[in-house]
């Protein structure tokens, strides 16, 4: 049986004949083996997406996730650019802010630990998180450059 997720093969034939067996989908090797050795009729087919995946990258994304989730492997979680979080802490330092990392956090919403974290780079990344610091402080959250002021 193919592992290719895009296709099905199915038992029988779609004959209207009264005598002709029922069309019935594989579910495992052992019937796909069962219905070779029987001689009866084994079609594959293209399965077509339905519902919310219609899109062919939203279903390829899905099979990646898939595969990372079978795998062995330890996947290690994203962390913050240490070019980010040396920025967020030197701005934070600087003349116009001078902001404590506890003054930082209530001003995002957070606790001061995640600020901590954040300006160690250690910290997982969290883009909503990021995004509030990098407002605050008016940098920008990608590169961690100062943000230049448009009046």
């Amino acid at each position: 049986m193919s592992d290719d997720w895009d296709t099905v093969t199915k038992i029988g034939s779609k004959s209207g004949g009264g005598a002709a067996q029922r069309e019935t989908i594989v579910r495992g090797k052992a019937a796909l083996n069962a219905a070779q050795r029987s001689g009866a009729i084994v079609a594959t087919e293209k399965k077509f997406t339905a519902g919310n995946a219609s899109n062919k990258s939203a279903s390829s994304e899905g099979q990646r996730l898939t595969k990372v989730d079978r795998s062995d492997d330890i996947v290690a979680p994203q962390k913050l650019d240490t070019k980010i979080a040396e920025a967020i802490k030197n701005r934070r330092a600087q003349e116009g802010f001078k902001l404590t990392q506890a003054q930082l956090a209530q001003k995002v919403n957070a606790q001061a630990n995640d600020i901590k974290l954040l300006e160690s780079g250690t910290a997982i990344k969290n883009q909503a998180l990021l995004n509030k610091v990098a407002r605050v402080l008016k940098i920008s959250p990608k590169t961690g450059e100062p943000l230049v002021d448009k009046h």
